[in-house]
């Protein structure tokens, strides 16, 4: 099964995502894209850690700010340690939090790379997506809802913008279930799909 919680800054899409996966297994693997670069990022993802920490919840945190297609793979190939014969044949559960980040620092990485922009965020995001889908368990995808606001001043801010318009849209038409989180309330999207 794959899952998409999108919403905007602050909407709590993050701990909805947490919440959904806590109600639907026992343990799951945590993969965190963001990268400490300053020390308010730093705060972040320590605060972030101790949360999970504190749930009573066993999560295995991962990181892959840049490979996370490669990880994906990784972990649908690991055993499942879970309990009955259910569990077994659901497969790994799998949080990731959260796909925008994973596209900034693919972006910037990009920049950096012979093959251009464009060709190398088009070949992660078809990396990414065929890992998602060959997942063999439950993966849950956490992305940032970016082009509802104004129109970003700066070309790679614009850039950014397009781009993750794309990868969501991309996810979702992958995934079984795509939540919308606005103020903390989250709303199932696919279900009331209109159909042309």
């Amino acid at each position: 099964m794959k899952i998409l919680v999108t919403g905007g800054a602050r909407s709590g899409k993050s701990t909805f995502a947490e919440r959904w996966v806590m109600k639907q297994a026992t343990s799951a693997d945590y993969v965190a894209t963001a990268q400490a670069f300053d020390d308010e990022m730093k705060a972040r993802i320590r605060l972030h850690q101790l949360q999970r920490e504190q749930s009573g919840f066993t999560w295995t945190t991962h990181e892959a700010p840049l490979e996370l297609a490669e990880l994906l793979q990784e972990l649908g190939k690991r055993p499942v340690a879970k309990e009955g014969a259910a569990a077994e044949a659901a497969g790994p559960v799998v949080l990731v939090d959260c796909l925008t980040l994973w596209l900034s620092n693919v972006l910037l990485s990009a920049s950096e790379q012979a093959d251009g922009v464009d060709a190398v965020l088009t070949r992660e995001i078809e990396r990414l997506t065929a890992a998602a889908e060959a997942f063999p368990g439950t993966l849950v995808m956490v992305t940032n809802e970016v082009g509802s606001g104004i129109v970003p001043e700066y070309p790679l801010g614009r850039q950014y913008r397009d781009w993750a318009g794309l990868l969501n849209r991309t996810m979702a038409s992958i995934s079984n279930q795509v939540f919308l989180v606005t103020a903390g309330i989250p709303i199932e999207l696919k279900s009331r799909e209109y159909r042309l």
